[in-house]
């Protein structure tokens, strides 16, 4: 006989939700914008949906108050850089808060851009155009249309799950 333990939505806390999140493995990225100061904002993000494919639009979720929510809206402008396998450092020290992550870690900016692309950790960076947000709990979900999609490398992606960073491995 198995055993079930079943949780009423008033009983399922935070760390049930993380506990059943971290079953669910996903690509990760890291959002980087431009600050209100012109400086650059980046955070590592695994809330990543693709929504429509006319227009090309995906969904991004990010902590309110952050400072890259902050350059996300302030200039309606971001780039989803899409890590590769070798890049597990750059999700930690990007998921760390350290105010220091943009003097280690390579990245090129341009008018053009939608935010800092980090060019030795991305395979592949998507700028988008802010169209629509939605705040929910302690997040908030920005929607955003692809402009322009850049690869960088041609490496297989970088995998989060049950608690671990994996490659993507084909076998």
């Amino acid at each position: 006989m198995t055993d079930h333990t079943m949780l009423s939505a008033e009983e399922a806390g935070p760390d049930d939700f993380r506990d059943l999140m971290s079953g669910f493995p996903s690509g990760v990225s890291v959002v980087t914008a431009v600050g209100p100061d012109g400086r650059p904002r980046g955070m590592t993000c695994s809330s990543v949906c693709s929504v429509s494919l006319a227009p090309p639009t995906i969904v991004v979720c990010l902590r309110d108050g952050s400072p890259t929510l902050e350059g996300v809206l302030g200039s309606g402008a971001f780039a989803l850089n899409l890590l590769h396998s070798g890049a597990e450092s750059v999700a930690v020290l990007f998921a760390s808060g350290d105010p220091g992550r943009f003097d280690t870690t390579p990245w090129h900016s341009s008018p053009t851009t939608g935010g800092p692309h980090l060019v030795r950790d991305a395979h592949s960076v998507a700028d988008c155009a802010v169209t629509l947000t939605q705040r929910v709990g302690d997040h908030v979900a920005v929607f955003a249309r692809t402009r322009q999609i850049t690869r960088h490398q041609r490496r297989a992606p970088l995998l989060y799950g049950l608690r671990e960073f994996r490659p993507w491995t084909v076998g």
